[in-house]
């Protein structure tokens, strides 16, 4: 167990899923953009229950990308659901590089079978976990307000994304030029 979850649980990128194969994994929430192939590397693995979602990782819908939907949203946290019914759950999420939309659907996974616990605990644990994380601020704002944690999530996040400009400042030009202000903004203001 990490500590903060009830259950065990991972995070990675495309390139890390291989590693997973003999972990025991039982419950995989994969999220890809729309048009990337499965990787290969789910053949690898035993059983498992296992939520895909396909969506870009953006926090503002544009044209030509598909942003992440209250169904989206909707659908990890009626995953999170399922794990919190089964004592030896062990949890990975994965998304394309492991530290925005896989980071995000973590939080509100943990804040769900968590409500107790403060959004800056979650926040650190989701840290402790993946040292990388920087949460898609949009699924934050969507599960925050399914979940009625009244903002907390959102107005904790930035705390998590000035750690990480203060460790790789080239973050904040990297996720300016992808339409991504907000997240850097918050985490500057």
């Amino acid at each position: 167990m990490n500590g903060i979850a009830p259950f065990d649980i991972s995070v990675c990128g495309i390139e890390e899923i291989a590693g997973h194969c003999e972990t025991g994994v039982s419950h995989v929430l994969s999220i890809l953009d729309p048009e990337w192939p499965v990787p290969e590397a789910f053949g690898s693995f035993g059983e498992h229950a296992k939520l895909e979602l396909r969506f870009h990782d953006v926090i503002e819908e544009r044209p030509g990308v598909v942003a992440p939907q209250p169904e989206d949203v909707a659908a990890i946290l009626g995953f999170g659901r399922g794990l919190q019914a089964e004592a030896a759950a062990r949890l990975l999420v994965h998304c394309h590089a492991g530290i925005s939309r896989s980071t995000a659907a973590m939080t509100l996974i943990l804040a769900q079978a968590q409500p107790a616990l403060p959004a800056e605990a979650i926040l650190r644990g989701i840290l402790a976990i993946r040292e990388k994380a920087w949460p898609n601020l949009r699924i934050l704002e969507l599960g925050d307000a399914m979940l009625g944690r009244g903002g907390t999530l959102v107005a904790a996040a930035p705390l998590l994304y000035r750690h990480q400009l203060r460790l790789r400042p080239h973050l904040a030009e990297v996720f300016r030029r992808d339409g991504r202000g907000r997240e850097v903004d918050a985490a500057e203001g």
